[in-house]
Order: C-alpha cells, then sequence, then structure tokens
C-alpha cells in the first residue's frame, strides 16, 4: 500500500497501523484499559475542564438535532 517514490517505503497511515497492531498484539487489551484510566483520572483532576464539558453535554447539539413540537 505504499505510494510509489515515497521515502521508507510505506505512508505515515501504513506505518501508524502496523506499530498499532504490533502493540495490541504485544500488550493485549489489559494495556488498553490501564492507560485509558490513567487519562480519564489526569483528565478529571482538572476542575475547570470536567465543568465545561458537563455544561456542553447538556446543550442541544444544533437547531437540527430535535423536532420542535
Amino acid at each position: 500500500m505504499a505510494k510509489e517514490g515515497s521515502k521508507g517505503g510505506m505512508s505515515v497511515q501504513e506505518a501508524g497501523r502496523r506499530g498499532g497492531s504490533k502493540v495490541a498484539a504485544e500488550r493485549g487489551p489489559s494495556f488498553y484499559a490501564q492507560i485509558g484510566k490513567k487519562g480519564g483520572k489526569a483528565v478529571s483532576q482538572n476542575r475547570a475542564h470536567m465543568a465545561a464539558i458537563g455544561k456542553k453535554g447538556g446543550e442541544r447539539r444544533g437547531s437540527g438535532s430535535m423536532k420542535k413540537r
């Protein structure tokens, strides 16, 4: 799937896909659960960010998202 004349013989997208597949095979699903929990914990420590996303979650998405009754 590499583009002709590209440096290194593969695209950035292909390299990322291969690297992700290799990590998934080596580390397994528990690795992703662990880093997800770590990231969630870090984000939840930022109270201003949590307040902002909570407020945004309560807002309507757009004028056409719900039919007016």
